[in-house]
This record gives structure tokens, C-alpha cells and sequence, in this order.
């Protein structure tokens, strides 16, 4: 890997970490990333996030439904299930997101977002060679698993 994507997995990442702590309310143990091989396999839900511009590739928020309903609870004060649960988890998906596409601008490096898709149930994702995953485990909310599917 050359020097360049290097320096923009690092910018990913690091948008991605203080993106997580500005928007999650909670005592974080943000865990080493590691890399995935396909596919990627989800057990609950999750939201699914497309980045365009200098920065290509898709950013995943996967969690189980208690743990994506706990910080909604902490976020709004109710546990959210059902439809309000997977319209939260689009909302947190476009707010971390968002948060890393400002924290890249600020360097000078442009990362659009689509708009999110929320994908419910036991899921194997397929369509890249190689993903960043970063577990975040949540003091009393459990863990949230973020996958960056950057295409270089």
C-alpha cells in the first residue's frame, strides 16, 4: 500500500473515531481496527452509507436491535423498536457519517454520503475484497461494529 492511501485510510479512520465520540453518548472502548474479507456477515440491523467525492466506498454501523434501541433510549429518552428503530438507526447512519464527511473537509478532502439504507436481519454483505472494521463497545448499551468498505 503506498503512502497516499495510507495517509487517506488514516484520515478515514481517524474522521470515523471522533465522529463516534461526538455523536454516541457513552463511555466508549473503541477497539483496534482489524481487517474483513467478504462477506461480511450482520446479525440484526444495520445502516449502510455510500461516500463519493475523494473518498470512495461504504461505511457501515452494524448492531443488534437492543443495543441500536439503548443509545436511542439515551439519545431521546424512550426505547425506540420496530419502524422507529430502523428509522433511528438511518438517522444515527446520516449523523456519524455527516460528522466524518465535516471532519475530512476540514483537511481539505472531500467525502459525499448517499442517503442511508437500513438493512434488517441476518445478513451476508458481499462486493469488496478488504473492510476496516472497528468494534466500539458502549458502557451498558453493548457493541456497535463499524465497517469502512474503502475502494482505492
Amino acid at each position: 500500500m503506498n503512502l497516499e492511501i495510507n495517509a487517506i485510510i488514516t484520515k478515514v479512520l481517524n474522521g470515523t473515531i471522533l465522529a463516534v465520540k461526538s455523536v454516541l453518548p457513552f463511555s466508549l472502548d473503541i477497539q483496534k481496527p482489524s481487517l474483513i474479507r467478504q462477506p461480511f456477515e450482520q446479525e440484526s440491523i444495520s445502516v449502510l452509507i455510500g461516500m463519493t467525492g475523494d473518498i470512495r466506498g461504504r461505511l457501515i454501523i452494524e448492531g443488534t436491535n437492543g443495543c441500536m434501541s439503548k443509545i436511542g433510549e439515551s439519545m431521546f429518552g424512550m426505547p425506540l423498536e420496530g419502524e422507529m428503530l430502523e428509522s433511528f438507526a438511518a438517522e444515527l447512519g446520516n449523523m456519524l457519517a455527516g460528522n466524518v464527511a465535516t471532519s475530512l473537509a476540514r483537511e481539505d478532502t472531500i467525502m459525499d454520503i448517499t442517503p442511508p439504507t437500513v438493512i434488517v436481519g441476518k445478513t451476508k454483505m458481499y462486493g469488496f475484497n478488504e473492510a476496516i472494521h472497528i468494534p466500539i463497545s458502549m458502557d451498558g448499551a453493548g457493541t456497535i461494529h463499524i465497517i469502512l468498505m474503502m475502494e482505492m
